[in-house]
């Protein structure tokens, strides 16, 4: 059993016994301490509104009915989404005038897990000191619950995901008459999960008409490793040239990652998902990007095409990105796993952004997919994994290789962010991961022999 609780909300595995794994009773505690938290930010008095949705995964009832119960015990009235996406509850916080929003999803991991991934007034998730103190409450149990002439209520918001295209459609640079006049035929695989009711409906409103649909019932019955990597994704690929399609389009459970498929079957990439998208926006936006640490160099190269544009890198983490765009005034942004952040919608990963954005570029550029791929700079990012056990000092394993790697003259050392090694021709980047009990060790160069010789080269450092 594992519960994790990070910058990333609290994440579990479900069942087991109370503080080990993300159990009922653990639920109603976190979800207690942030209601308390919010209200503590109001200055202690008024009513509460909070927006609450979820993901299709198995446990999610379960969960939401346990979220929304412990929300109306504190007094506060929820707004349901019910079965939605992270971006369109994170959208609709703001369109109800909350005060905040919970949304049940553990993203990309399996089925056995959840999460509470914790939002702010603004429809954003909150930073790492807001995180810390929920924590504290959590940990104190420091709050209290509602007399019975205070509980919360409830109603039912049954049109959000409707109201999130609706303003994806709005934005200037989607153009929906271009998608429709193009005929794509498009693939979708939306793991069994609540794409499956997003991404149909928002390829129908772009005029797309022949749609390949896979794995788009919302049973929470995931058909395969839920996330959007290559290995995981040899049905839609299979699908997509068996079946003629132009592009294929992958989602995780809560929507919020997008990763596409060339009509070869090949995968275009998921850091070109963020990288090809930039580059439309930028052809008519100029501005900043920002992407993390752990995200292909791709988009500092295609951002340094315009003029007077810069590439900006931050932490890893949705806040830490989305805090650096708002500093940087950033005009498209996110990471390099598929995440598209575009403020003129909204800061938040949003896949239905990243579909209108990338399909609009394909209509206008009259190009295969895998021809659009050809014309971004060729980088390859291997990603490897340490396991953690209890006795590892991660902090001072960290801090030993970023001394080794200071030392030499050929390295720039970043540790914002656990250490990130940038050397000529590659970099590697070594984090503890926010989600699961390990380390993450991404590195990227020209091709992956010289990738994986990098990772390895470290990973021993790391070992030795």
């Amino acid at each position: 059993m594992s519960l994790i609780k990070s910058i990333s909300g609290i994440r579990g595995t479900m069942g087991g016994r109370v503080g080990e794994g993300l159990t009922p009773v653990d639920v109603v505690k976190f979800t207690s301490a942030f209601a308390n938290f919010l209200l503590r930010a109001k200055g202690g008095t008024g009513k509460l509104k909070m927006v609450v949705g979820r993901d299709a995964r198995l446990s999610g009832e379960m969960v939401d009915r346990l979220v929304v119960g412990a929300l109306m015990g504190m007094g506060v009235d929820v707004v349901e989404t019910g079965l939605s996406t992270t971006p369109t509850t994170e959208l609709a916080v703001v369109h109800h005038a909350a005060d905040g929003g919970i949304i049940i999803t553990a993203s990309h991991n399996p089925i056995q897990w959840n999460a509470l991934k914790l939002l702010n007034s603004r429809g954003e998730f909150i930073d790492a000191a807001e995180g810390a103190e929920v924590l504290r409450i959590a940990e104190h149990d420091d709050y209290q619950y509602a007399s019975v002439q205070e509980l919360g209520t409830v109603t039912v918001d049954d049109a959000a995901i409707d109201r999130h295209i609706e303003q994806v459609l709005a934005l200037s640079l989607v153009d929906s008459a271009a998608i429709g006049a193009s005929h794509f035929k498009v693939a979708v695989d939306a793991v069994n999960s609540t794409g499956g009711i997003a991404i149909p409906r928002l390829l129908r409103a772009l005029g797309v008409s022949d749609i390949v649909e896979l794995n788009c019932e919302p049973s929470g019955c995931f058909a395969h490793n839920p996330e959007p990597i290559p290995q995981n994704l040899t049905q839609i690929s299979d699908t997509v040239r068996s079946n003629g399609c132009d592009v294929g389009i992958v989602v995780d459970p809560d929507v919020d990652r997008l990763a596409l498929v060339c009509e070869t079957g090949e995968m275009l990439g998921e850091e070109y998902t963020l990288v090809s998208v930039a580059d439309y926006v930028l052809s008519h936006t100029r501005g900043n990007t920002v992407s993390n640490l752990s995200s292909s160099r791709a988009l500092r190269d295609v951002t340094s095409k315009y003029d007077g544009c810069q590439y900006n890198a931050a932490a890893v983490g949705e806040v830490n990105v989305t805090t650096l765009m708002r500093q940087t005034n950033a005009v498209i942004g996110g990471e390099g796993n598929g995440g598209v952040i575009y403020p003129q919608l909204h800061y938040g990963r949003d896949a239905l952004v990243g579909v209108a954005l990338f399909l609009t570029l394909l209509a206008k550029k009259k190009m295969k997919t895998s021809e659009l791929r050809k014309t971004y700079p060729e980088y390859i990012i291997t990603k490897n994994r340490i396991d953690l056990t209890p006795e590892i000092d991660v902090d001072a394993l960290l801090q030993r290789v970023a001394a080794k790697y200071k030392a030499r003259p050929d390295c720039e050392v970043t540790t914002i962010d656990g250490v990130k090694i940038d050397l000529a021709d590659g970099w590697v980047h070594l984090r503890k991961s926010n989600t699961e009990p390990i380390i993450r060790v991404y590195s990227e160069a020209k091709n992956e022999t010289r990738a994986n010789e990098l990772a390895m080269q470290v990973m021993k450092e790391v070992n030795g």
